[in-house]
C-alpha cells in the first residue's frame, strides 16, 4: 500500500518503511509526526481524493534535521563591475514513514 502526502508545498508517494527528506519540520529527533493531507491511497483499490481522502493519515517519525548541499547563488552585471555571490543551505527534516491509515 502507498499513499501520496502534500507537505511543504510538495507531494510525495510513500509507503510503509519509506525514508525521506521534505521541508524542515518542527520537532525533535524522535518525535512522531501524522500527516492528514492525504491526496491518494494505492494498493489493490485506488482512492483518489477531491481533494483529500476522508479519514486517511499517514504516521512517520523523525529521523534528523539537517541541512542540504550548499548551492552557489551567483550574480554578475556584465560591463558594470556587479558581481554578488551567496551560498544557501536548505533546511530538511528526515522522516521514517511508520504506517499508512485508511
Amino acid at each position: 500500500m502507498y499513499a501520496v502526502i502534500k507537505t511543504g508545498g510538495k507531494q510525495y508517494r510513500v509507503s510503509e518503511g519509506d525514508r525521506l527528506r521534505v521541508e524542515k519540520l518542527e520537532g525533535a529527533v524522535g518525535d512522531a509526526v501524522e500527516f492528514a493531507e492525504v491526496l491518494m491511497l494505492g494498493g489493490e483499490k485506488v482512492a483518489v481524493g477531491q481533494p483529500l481522502v476522508a479519514g486517511a493519515k499517514v504516521s512517520a517519525q523523525i529521523v534528523g534535521q539537517g541541512l542540504g548541499k550548499k548551492i552557489i547563488v551567483f550574480k554578475m552585471r556584465r560591463r558594470k563591475r556587479y558581481r554578488r555571490k551567496n551560498g544557501h543551505r536548505q533546511p530538511f527534516t528526515e522522516l521514517q514513514v511508520n504506517g499508512i491509515v485508511a
